[in-house]
């Protein structure tokens, strides 16, 4: 079920008349009756069998979600090897690195299996089969019925359809909602839980160019890490475990050291987080007014207040490299989007758009009948919800997306409280819940600096006291304008005086023998609990809901309708979609032509010793300066990263880019600059995807790291 707070933090996208082959998140099990001539043409040599297929091995077993989707990785070897992004892998290699074990500045290569390092939580999800099931979840639902009840009756005949799918709790079956809640997919997919990390470079190669570079082109990052999945010996997902073995592949991809042409066919398979190209002129006018807005000014203070601090002692900036880096990407995206939204002004475009829809409506009455009030139900629905969005929004970054990091911490406090609230408290539960409370601590206590989590708390505390409104405050922070007189340094000065959360020392005292009146005291389990007042305003928001949701899937319905020969794809929901498209150069602006790949000269060329984001390693500039390439190199050219006009959004990181011969080529990994309004305004003549040359990555693997027994594995194409 669509809910309003998603779109808080959705990637959002446009809906344009004319599709192009490279616009698309096409759905695997649709791909021979939609889009298989058009691909054929273009140069594919596979059938639509040898890229999804139920009863034998094909492309889709090769590449899996990484934890639920955040990234996309992909088998390359009959043993598990698994290759996504540095920074899909970035958690890992962090928290693995101790300032005497750097892996993030110096890389990390495992090099026997028993040097592998295992990561509690890392997941990797491939799907087993999938099929249309929009008849069976739609039985007995009818238009005059409201949204509360039609959920109802879509959520009873969902549940036993998936029970039915999940065969004795062997695999995981979930259906999703396409075409906004018009068709409704069943997906059967098994994840494994034991992956562990096996190679990564250091981040002066996989996130050379840093923030500076990030969505930009051209590009010079190497962008890639290695795990491996594990298995029990029987072959199925386990708990990790030494006794466990490497995966055996069901399907992985050949590797191609042939490279590519201009305008060579590619594809690419992973599983994008969020789109939704068919909103309305008003949730764009959203993005511009609230959304983005909001975004930039409160990450760029947070990311100001880290970075400082991470820059002054070694031991933060290892604590805080990937929180920081979480943050900076969708704050530069939205800087970027903003930018490509007024540039293409893409509001007139959507209202373009609706006018067009209104006028068909109108001719006939049957139509204005059912399509009526659609556009109408979601004006009134994002008009009505823009201060509760807004607000919301400012409680999301300000406490749950790293701005109070003991308040969030402390919210795990919830159960303990309920254990300890009962009359006569059960010793058991009691104490196995401060035994859990002591497991999660260690973790949150490795990557926690106090006094960070002081001057950022500090600041968002003013923020909140200053651009929202008092009626949607937590209770705490309004204290801070009564009792404080409005002064946030006052107030954190005596949170972190009071509490035993912000210190690893005195919480674990604390759980040794919690007391209900010392936890209800606490001023972070308090803050925690007023932090409840985000689901308080979104409570306020469900007045809004059934017009939106009405509304917005009878206006792509009948879009649909309007345009019958149009092959229309569904938004991304991070469910497995491919796209296809060419390899390709384009014209940013006026007088400049960027080349469709870069090389390990332009590495040297933005190297910067005093820059952290633009350092190169020696070895590496002895290989460039001996043109010591093997046989990743071409007539003495290293080539780094290549482009494609491939359709990219978030979660795609780590997808593979395949050629016309199901071979692997480079991995995805960014999306350009010049058309950051990409998941709002697919712009085709601008839009690229940034992909990692797979040679640069074989290089790096044996040249620099000298992990050759890596590359044995793999099955390569000369």
């Amino acid at each position: 079920m669509r809910r309003i707070k998603i779109l808080l933090v959705a990637l959002v996208s446009l809906f344009h008349l004319q599709l192009r082959a490279d616009e698309g998140m096409w759905l695997l099990s649709l791909l021979r009756e939609v889009n298989m001539d058009e691909m054929t043409e273009m140069g594919l040599r596979l059938t639509a069998e040898q890229i999804y297929s139920v009863n034998h091995s094909s492309l889709k077993d090769a590449v899996g979600a990484l934890d639920g989707g955040s990234c996309t990785a992909e088998l390359i070897s009959p043993e598990g090897l698994l290759l996504t992004n540095h920074h899909c892998g970035y958690d890992e290699i962090q928290f693995h690195s101790t300032v005497e074990n750097d892996y993030l500045k110096n890389g990390f290569w495992a090099m026997t299996r028993e040097e592998e390092l295992p990561n509690e939580g890392k997941t990797i999800t491939f799907l087993v089969r999938m099929e249309e099931v929009t008849d069976r979840v739609l039985e007995g639902v009818t238009e005059d019925m409201s949204q509360e009840a039609r959920y109802a009756k879509i959520r009873s005949a969902a549940a036993t359809i998936t029970e039915e799918a999940a065969e004795d709790n062997r695999y995981e079956a979930m259906i999703r909602s396409m075409f906004n809640e018009n068709r409704y997919f069943l997906f059967v997919s098994q994840t494994y839980r034991d992956v562990r990390l096996v190679g990564a470079p250091p981040e002066s190669i996989g996130k050379f160019g840093g923030d500076t570079d990030n969505w930009m082109w051209p590009r010079h990052t190497g962008d890639f890490s290695l795990f491996r999945v594990y298995t029990a010996p029987d072959g199925e997902p386990a708990d990790y475990s030494p006794e466990n073995i490497p995966l055996k592949s069901k399907h992985y991809l050949p590797v191609s050291l042939q490279g590519y042409e201009m305008g060579d066919f590619t594809m690419v398979l992973g599983y994008p987080g969020s789109t939704d190209r068919y909103i309305s002129s008003w949730e764009v006018q959203e993005l511009l007014d609230v959304i983005h807005p909001n975004r930039i000014k409160i990450r760029g203070i947070k990311q100001e207040i880290m970075m400082e601090d991470m820059q002054a002692n070694e031991k933060v900036r290892l604590q805080y490299a990937s929180k920081y880096s979480r943050s900076s990407n969708y704050w530069k995206y939205s800087i970027g989007q903003s930018r490509g939204l007024d540039n293409l002004n893409v509001v007139a475009k959507k209202q373009k758009q609706e006018e067009a829809f209104r006028q068909w409506v109108r001719e006939q009455p049957e139509r204005e009948a059912i399509y009526g009030d659609a556009l109408k139900n979601i004006q009134m629905a994002v008009e009505g919800r823009r201060e509760h969005a807004s607000a919301m929004q400012y409680i999301e970054e300000t406490i749950f997306r790293g701005g109070m990091e003991s308040v969030l911490f402390a919210r795990n406090l919830g159960q303990l409280e309920q254990a300890l609230s009962h009359p006569e408290p059960d010793p058991e539960l009691v104490g196995a819940i401060t035994e859990g409370l002591k497991e999660i601590s260690e973790i949150f206590y490795k990557d926690y600096n106090p006094s960070t989590d002081r001057k950022v708390m500090t600041a968002m505390v003013r923020l909140l006291v200053e651009e929202v409104d008092e009626i949607y405050l937590p209770e705490n922070i309004v204290e801070v304008k009564t009792r404080y007189k409005g002064d946030a340094a006052k107030y954190t000065d005596k949170y972190f005086q009071k509490s035993f959360v912000p210190y690893r020392e005195k919480f674990l005292a604390f759980l040794e023998n919690p007391s209900l009146k010392t936890m209800r005291k606490d001023p972070a389990f308090q803050a925690a609990k007023a932090a409840d007042k985000y689901f308080q305003i979104l409570g306020m928001t469900a007045e809004f809901e059934e017009a939106y949701g009405l509304g917005s899937r009878l206006y792509l319905k009948g879009l649909i309708e309007m345009y019958p020969e149009k092959d229309f794809y569904s938004d991304a929901n991070s469910t497995i979609r491919l796209n296809y498209g060419t390899v390709g150069d384009y014209r940013p602006r006026d007088g400049v032509r960027y080349l469709h790949y870069t090389t390990l000269e332009g590495v040297m060329e933005k190297e910067d010793p005093d820059s952290y984001e633009f350092k190169v390693p020696e070895k590496l500039k002895t290989l460039y300066r001996e043109k010591d390439y093997g046989p990743y190199g071409s007539g003495g050219t290293m080539r780094v990263c290549f482009t494609t006009n491939n359709d990219i959004t978030g979660g795609n990181s780590g997808r593979p880019v395949i050629n016309a011969s199901g071979e692997l080529i480079g991995v995805a990994f960014d999306g350009n600059w010049e058309a950051m309004s990409g998941d709002v305004a697919f712009e085709e003549d601008l839009q690229k995807c940034i992909n990692v040359d797979i040679r640069y990555v074989l290089f790096l693997i044996d040249k620099l790291a000298g992990a050759r027994h890596l590359i044995d594995e793999m099955q390569l194409i000369w």
